[in-house]
C-alpha cells in the first residue's frame, strides 16, 4: 500500500468491468460502452479510437495497431496484427539513391495504415453493439471538439514536423494548443462516418481511399488505391516466456514482443530480487541486458514472412549467451547498433468486462504527428511506421513492396497457473520492450502492486546515453556514471502505462501511468 503522506494514485477496484487508458476521456467512453451492453472489444475499439481525437500526435486512424485478446470466459489469449504495409511499387535502391535512411517525413516512410481494417474485422467478429454504435463517441467529439490536456499540451509543443494541410489542422495560429483550448478535427469526423456506415470499404476505397492517396502521391510517394483496397489484417499466434512464475503473452514479429522475452530471460541469471529495486546496480543490469536484446532485434526483427531468428530470440541459450557478456562492475562500450528512428508516441488503451474478456491494444502513428502529411478532404493524417524500416540491402527488415515494417508497438498480458492475470501495455517508443521487463520485474522480483510498478522510476539505454529519470536520487546516477554509462535526464518522463489485474474474487484492480494524462475506470 502506498504512503498517503506522499502524492500518488491509489489503485482502481471495480467487479463488473474497467477500462485503463492515457486519457480520462476515452476510460470514460469505454466504460459506457460496457454499461451499454457492450463488451471489451466494443469498448476498446471506442475508447482507441477516440484518443485518436484526444492525443493526435499519438494515434489516429492513419496509424497500425496489435492486440491481444482473450475471449469471454476463456484464458487462451488471441493475437490479431493490425499493421499495414508498404506500397507495392517502393523500391529500395531508389530510396539508397536519396540517402542512407529513408526520411522520417516523407511519403517514402508511410506503410498503408493497418488499424481501422483491424477495428472493423474485430468489431465483426468479436464485437456485439456493431460500429455505429461504437464509433459514434468518437465522431461526436470530433466534431464538437476536446480539450487538450497537460501532458498532451506539453508533447505536442514538441512536434516539428507539420506542413500544409497537416500544420493547418494541428496548430492554432502556427502555434501548438495551450492545456485546456479545446481542439476539433470535423474532417475526421466525416471519414469516420463512412466508417461506421460502410465498414473498412468506407476507409480503404471511394473518396478517403482516394483522398489519402492523393496527398501521397502529391509528396512523391508511390501509393495506389490497389495498395489501400488490397490491406488486410491477420489473426496470428503469441509467442509467450516465463519469469517468476508467470507466462508474458507478447505479439509475435513485426512486432517487437520477442524482445522482452529475451530481456527477460538475460535477467533470469541475476538474482535482480536481491538488488535495491531502485539502486544502480539493478539499473546497470537492466541497461546492458537492453543493449544486448536490442541489437539482437535490430539485427533479426522484420516482416514475419522474412523473419527466420525468432526462435533464436525466445532461446534460453540464446540469453545464457548474452548474459555471459554482461560486466557487473562496467558498462559495455556504447553505440551496440540502433534503430532506424527513435519515437516516444504510441497510445494504450485495455479494457475487462463482466464476463472477463479481456483487450490489450497498442495504437500508434509512429512519430509525433507521423510523417506530418494529412490528406485534404478528410484530414487523415498518415503514419511513419516505414521509417521503422532499413536501408541496409539483404536485411530481413529491409524495405520492400508489400512487406510489414518491424514495429516497436508492442501489446502484452500476463498469466499465472494458465489463468489471465493481467493485460498491460508500456508506451514510450523504444522503451516499450524494456518497459515491459521492468514492469514484470517490478511485480515478481519486489512484489509492487500494477499502480506501484509504474508509478516507480524508470531507466532506458538508449543510443549512446543511459537515460535516467528524476525518481533516482543523485548518488545512483553518480555512481552510474561510475559504472561507465554516459547519463542523462531525458527530456520528457519515459513512457507511460496501464494494467488491469484480475484477482482470484473476480474484483478488478486498476493501475494509470502517472505520467500520463489518463486513468483508470471501473464500474
Amino acid at each position: 500500500m502506498r504512503d498517503f503522506h506522499k502524492p500518488g494514485r491509489s489503485a482502481v477496484y471495480a467487479s463488473n468491468g474497467m477500462c485503463a487508458t492515457s486519457h480520462p476521456l476515452a476510460a470514460k467512453v469505454a466504460v459506457q460502452m460496457l454499461e451499454a451492453g457492450g463488451n471489451a472489444m466494443d469498448a476498446a475499439i471506442a475508447g482507441a479510437v477516440l484518443l485518436g481525437i484526444c492525443e493526435p500526435q499519438m494515434t489516429g486512424i492513419g496509424g497500425d495497431c496489435f492486440v491481444l485478446f482473450t475471449p469471454p470466459g476463456e484464458d487462451r489469449v488471441l493475437a490479431l496484427n493490425g499493421s499495414g504495409r508498404a506500397p507495392a511499387g517502393i523500391d529500395a535502391d531508389d530510396l539508397r539513391a536519396k540517402g542512407a535512411v529513408i526520411a522520417p517525413y516523407s511519403a517514402d516512410a508511410v506503410t498503408v495504415p493497418g488499424a481501422v481494417d483491424a477495428f472493423c474485422r474485430l468489431s465483426k467478429d468479436w464485437g456485439k453493439l456493431g460500429l455505429k454504435a461504437v464509433l459514434a463517441p468518437a465522431i461526436h467529439y470530433a466534431e464538437t471538439g476536446v480539450p487538450v490536456a497537460e501532458r498532451v499540451a506539453s508533447d505536442w509543443a514538441r512536434a516539428g514536423n507539420l506542413s500544409g494541410v497537416a500544420r493547418d489542422m494541428f496548430l492554432f495560429a502556427g502555434q501548438a494548443p495551450r492545456a485546456g483550448q479545446v481542439f476539433a478535427a470535423p474532417k475526421q469526423a466525416e471519414a469516420l462516418r463512412r466508417i461506421a456506415m460502410e465498414g473498412r470499404a468506407g476507409f480503404y476505397e471511394g473518396a478517403v481511399a482516394e483522398d489519402m492517396v492523393t496527398a501521397l502521391r502529391a509528396q512523391g510517394g508511390t501509393h495506389t488505391l490497389e495498395d489501400f483496397a488490397a490491406t488486410a489484417c491477420d489473426y496470428v499466434d503469441p509467442i509467450s516466456g516465463g519469469y517468476s512464475g508467470l507466462e508474458l503473452c507478447e505479439h509475435p514479429p513485426n512486432g517487437q514482443g520477442a524482445t522482452a522475452i529475451l530481456l527477460l530471460n538475460i535477467l533470469k541469471h541475476f538474482d535482480i530480487a536481491a538488488m535495491d529495486p531502485w539502486g544502480a546496480a539493478r539499473a546497470h543490469i537492466e541497461a546492458e541486458a537492453t543493449k544486448l536484446a536490442y541489437d539482437a532485434r535490430n539485427r533479426f526483427m522484420a516482416d514475419p514472412d522474412y523473419m527466420t531468428r525468432l526462435d533464436y530470440m525466445t532461446s534460453a541459450e540464446t540469453a545464457a549467451q548474452l548474459a555471459g557478456l554482461i560486466d557487473p562492475a562496467r558498462a559495455m562500450p556504447a553505440g551496440l547498433p540502433g534503430a532506424e528512428a527513435v519515437h516516444k508516441d504510441t497510445v494504450y488503451i485495455t479494457v475487462v468486462d463482466k464476463d472477463r474478456m479481456a483487450v490489450s491494444l497498442i495504437y500508434s502513428v509512429f512519430h509525433a504527428f507521423g510523417s506530418g502529411i494529412a490528406s485534404d478532404q478528410f484530414g487523415i493524417l498518415l503514419h511513419n511506421r516505414g521509417a521503422g524500416f532499413t536501408l541496409e540491402q539483404g536485411h530481413p527488415n529491409e524495405i520492400g513492396g508489400g512487406k510489414r515494417p518491424m514495429h516497436t508497438i508492442i501489446p502484452a498480458m500476463l498469466k499465472k497457473d494458465g489463468k489471465l492475470l493481467m493485460p498491460f501495455g508500456v508506451m514510450g517508443g523504444q522503451y516499450q520492450a524494456t518497459g515491459h521487463a521492468r514492469f514484470v520485474s517490478n511485480i515478481t522480483d519486489f512484489g509492487l502492486s500494477p499502480q506501484a510498478a509504474m508509478d516507480a522510476p524508470r531507466s532506458f539505454a538508449e543510443g549512446d546515453v543511459l537515460q535516467v529519470e528524476n525518481g533516482y536520487s543523485a548518488a545512483v546516477k553518480a555512481a552510474l556514471a561510475d559504472l561507465g554509462h554516459d547519463v542523462c535526464e531525458p527530456d520528457t518522463a519515459i513512457g507511460g502505462s496501464q494494467a488491469i489485474m484480475i484477482h482470484d474474487n473476480g474484483v478488478l484492480e486498476g493501475g494509470s501511468d502517472p505520467r500520463k494524462d489518463g486513468c483508470a475506470l471501473g464500474y
